[in-house]
């Protein structure tokens, strides 16, 4: 039982260390956008939906009970 634990902690450990080297190797950022230019992104048709979807999944969920 101790052996598996340890075993599997040390798995963990290991996956956790290789997923944080890329991290590392990051450079400087290029301090965001210059001025003028176009950011603008519509947001409002994806949130409205996801709003829609979650509000008809409560209430199916709300009516089984």
């Amino acid at each position: 039982m101790a052996k598996s634990i340890i075993l599997r902690l040390s798995f963990s450990l290991l996956m956790l260390g290789i997923t944080q080297l890329p991290v590392l190797a990051q450079g400087p950022g290029n301090g965001g956008p210059r001025p003028g230019a176009v950011t603008d992104v519509p947001v409002d048709g994806g949130a409205s939906l996801l709003l829609a979807g979650g509000l008809a999944l409560g209430l199916r969920r709300l009516r089984r009970r």
